[in-house]
C-alpha cells in the first residue's frame, strides 16, 4: 500500500483506464445530458401501443439507446410501452420514458427485440453515414 505524505493530494480515483477510454469532456456536462451514443435527426410517423389504445405520434431524434418522441400528451416519466416505427418495414421497439418536456414530447430509452435489432442497427448505422 502506498503511503502520502500528510497535506498531499488525495490520489485522483478518475484516472485510470475509464477516464482514458472516456477522453477529457467537461464533466459538468455529463451531469444534464446522460446520453452515450449519437443522436440522429430523424423523422418518422410512430406508433405507441399503450394498453388497447394506439397513440400517434413521430419522432425528432434517434440514437442507438433511444430517441425523442414528439407528442402533445407524452406519458411519464418510468411509463414503458411498445412502439412500430413506421418505416418501408415497420420496426417494433420498446420503450421506457427518461423524460418529459410538457407539450413537447418525451426521451425514451430504447430495448429491441431480438429479432428487430439488425434492423434497428442498420437504420442508425445509415443514419450515422448521412452525417458529416
Amino acid at each position: 500500500m502506498r503511503r502520502e505524505s500528510p497535506g498531499a493530494a488525495a490520489p485522483d480515483p478518475y484516472q485510470g483506464d475509464f477516464v482514458r477510454f472516456m477522453g477529457t469532456a467537461d464533466p459538468s456536462s455529463r451531469r444534464t445530458d446522460r446520453r452515450w451514443a449519437p443522436r440522429y435527426s430523424f423523422r418518422a410517423s410512430l406508433d405507441i401501443e399503450w394498453g388497447s389504445a394506439v397513440l400517434r405520434a413521430s419522432t425528432r431524434d434517434i440514437s442507438a439507446s433511444g430517441m425523442f418522441i414528439e407528442s402533445v400528451d407524452p406519458l411519464w416519466v418510468g411509463a414503458g410501452f411498445s412502439a412500430s416505427l413506421l418505416l418501408d418495414h415497420p420496426l417494433k421497439v420498446l420503450c421506457s420514458v427518461k423524460r418529459v418536456e410538457p407539450g413537447l414530447g418525451m426521451g425514451v430509452s430504447v430495448s429491441l427485440p431480438v429479432e428487430q435489432q439488425e434492423p434497428y442497427q442498420r437504420l442508425i448505422s445509415r443514419l450515422s453515414q448521412t452525417r458529416s
